[in-house]
C-alpha cells in the first residue's frame, strides 16, 4: 500500500468522515528487549496494521513513527525533537489532523475493534466532556485508547508548552488538565509491554470463538479487500455443498461465488461488492438446495423400486 511520507493531509475518505486518527507508533519498547514493537506480528498482521483497522473509518489517518509499509494509507509525522515522548508525538500528530474528534491510539492494541471506536464517539458526543477515555480491568484511564475534541487537547498543549515545553513530558500532564468520560473495555484496553503479552493475544486469537473471525480479518487485509459480508451464509454454502455434492465442492463452490461477484460488481450489475456476494450466494445456495432435492428423489425412486421387486411374486423355473 502506497503511503504518504510528506506534504499535507490526504483528503479523507468520506465528506462526513466524523474523526481523524492519530496513533503514536514510536518509542524504545525497553520491556521487549528494544524489539520494532509496532512491527510483531499477531494473528499474522502487525500490530500497526491492527490499530490502522480499527480506526479505518477515521477521515485522516496520522502515524507519528518513521515511515513504513502498512496495509492502509496513512500521513506520516515526526515528534521535535525525535524520541521527544509521547505529548511531543501527539502534538506533532495533531498538526496534520482537522477533524473536530480526534481518535489517539497507541500502536500495541491487538483487541482494538471498530466497534469499540464508536463507542468511545458516542460517548464523547452525549456527554459533552472534552474527551472520551478508556479503562483497564484495574479502573485506570488508558489515554492513549481515547477520543478528544481537537481544540481542547489543542488548547492545553499550547498552554503546557509555552509554561515548560513538550519535550520529555508524560501525556498524564495533560489528561489532568482535561474533562473527561469513561468507558469500561478491558478486553480492546489489553496492550501489548512484554513478550507475555504478545504470547497471551496469539493465544487467545487462536481460540475457538475467536479465531475464524480472525482469519477472515488478516485475510482481508493481507488482500486489501474492505468488505463486510454474511460469513455464516458462506459457511452454510459450503456446508451445503460438501454434504449434498461432495466434500471438494465445499472450498470450490465459495471461490466460484466470490469470482461471480467480483465479475458483477465489475460489471456494474449490483450496488456493491458485498449485495454481489449475497445474490451469488443465494444462487449457489438455491443450486445446492436443487441437487439435493433431487439426490433424494432419485433415493425415494430406487428404494420403492427395491422394495416393489421384493414384494412381486416369484415363479420357480422349471426343473424340466
Amino acid at each position: 500500500m502506497t503511503t504518504n511520507e510528506g506534504g499535507p493531509p490526504e483528503p479523507a475518505q468520506s465528506a462526513a468522515a466524523p474523526y481523524d486518527a492519530v496513533v503514536l507508533a514510536g518509542g524504545g519498547a525497553a520491556r521487549l528487549g528494544g524489539a520494532d514493537k509496532p512491527g510483531v506480528r499477531v494473528g499474522g498482521r502487525t500490530l500497526l496494521d491492527r490499530v490502522l483497522a480499527a480506526c479505518a473509518g477515521a477521515g485522516t489517518t496520522v502515524v507519528v513513527a518513521a515511515p513504513r509499509p502498512t496495509a492502509r494509507s496513512v500521513v506520516w509525522a515526526r515528534e521535535e525533537p525525535a524520541g521527544g515522548g509521547p505529548l511531543a508525538a501527539l502534538a506533532a500528530g495533531l498538526r496534520r489532523t482537522s477533524a473536530e474528534r480526534v481518535v489517539v491510539l497507541s500502536a500495541d492494541l491487538p483487541f482494538l475493534g471498530e466497534q469499540t471506536i464508536g463507542r468511545l464517539l458516542t460517548v464523547l458526543r452525549e456527554s459533552g466532556a472534552d474527551g472520551a477515555v478508556l479503562t483497564d480491568p484495574g479502573g485506570r484511564d488508558q489515554p492513549l485508547v481515547a477520543v478528544y475534541l481537537r481544540d481542547a487537547l489543542c488548547r492545553e498543549i499550547a498552554g503546557l508548552a509555552e509554561e515548560r515545553g513538550l519535550s520529555g513530558l508524560p501525556l498524564r500532564l495533560l489528561v489532568a488538565r482535561l474533562e473527561l468520560a469513561r468507558v469500561a473495555d478491558p478486553v480492546a484496553a489489553f496492550d501489548c509491554d512484554t513478550w507475555d503479552d504478545i504470547a497471551a493475544a496469539r493465544a487467545r486469537i487462536r481460540e475457538h470463538g475467536h479465531v475464524l473471525d480472525e482469519w477472515i480479518s488478516a485475510v482481508k487485509d493481507e488482500l486489501g479487500i474492505d468488505l463486510d459480508v454474511d460469513t455464516g451464509a458462506l459457511l452454510d454454502l459450503a456446508r451445503d455443498a460438501a454434504h449434498g455434492v461432495a466434500r471438494p465442492a465445499a472450498p470450490l463452490t465459495t471461490f466460484l461465488v466470490g469470482y461471480a461477484a467480483a465479475q458483477a460488481a465489475a460489471r456494474g450489475g449490483t450496488a456493491d461488492g458485498a449485495e454481489a456476494v449475497a445474490e451469488a450466494t443465494r444462487k449457489a445456495v438455491a443450486l445446492a438446495a436443487r441437487w439435493t432435492d433431487e439426490d433424494q428423489q432419485d433415493e425415494k425412486a430406487g428404494a420403492a423400486t427395491d422394495a416393489a421387486t421384493d414384494a412381486s411374486p416369484r415363479t420357480r423355473p422349471d426343473a424340466g
